[in-house]
């Protein structure tokens, strides 16, 4: 159970367009993305694999996303994504909106909490929980992506720059 997660696109094709590659050697189930999607050109780029979404602070045109996201086949959970994948619980956020980052963390209801925002990759675990930035794809110094398995016990993620 592969999850390939990004964030922070901001609209831009190019480099989208370069982690779909490198993800399509994964063969994810899913993709996760972590907000500031930017443009409704991106979620076709990612229309091969069920995906989910959540908006940023960039994410002004949510009717127009929310119509892309649907018209590729994804997901749209607004502002926060509560997902699960066989036994994990996983929260999707941006983390603009003040506290959302550590209230997830904190809550104890996940397993694994995917944020966006900083335009840095990390990760780390905040007792039982994995705390995962993937990067950005866009205004970063390495533009990175992470891969999450979730067949690992416990779960393992690193991060890929592209």
């Amino acid at each position: 159970m592969i999850l390939a997660v990004i964030s922070d696109t901001h609209g831009h094709c190019f480099h989208t367009q370069k982690a779909v590659r490198v993800i399509e050697a994964f063969d994810p189930m899913a993709v996760l993305h972590c907000g500031d999607i930017g443009s409704p050109d991106i979620p076709p780029l990612l229309a091969n694999w069920p995906t989910h979404y959540v908006c940023g602070n960039v994410d002004s045109q949510h009717d127009q996303l929310e119509s892309a996201i649907i018209q590729a086949g994804g997901i749209y959970h607004h502002q926060f994504g509560d997902i699960t994948f066989g036994e994990f619980r996983i929260a999707l956020l941006h983390s603009h909106i003040s506290r959302s980052l550590e209230n997830a963390i904190s809550s104890g209801l996940y397993d694994i909490v995917c944020y966006g925002h900083t335009h840095r990759s990390e990760i780390h675990h905040d007792e039982e929980t994995i705390v995962l930035n993937p990067g950005a794809l866009y205004r970063a110094a390495k533009h990175t992506i992470a891969i999450l398995d979730l067949k690992s016990n416990p779960p393992k993620a690193w991060h890929i720059e592209i």
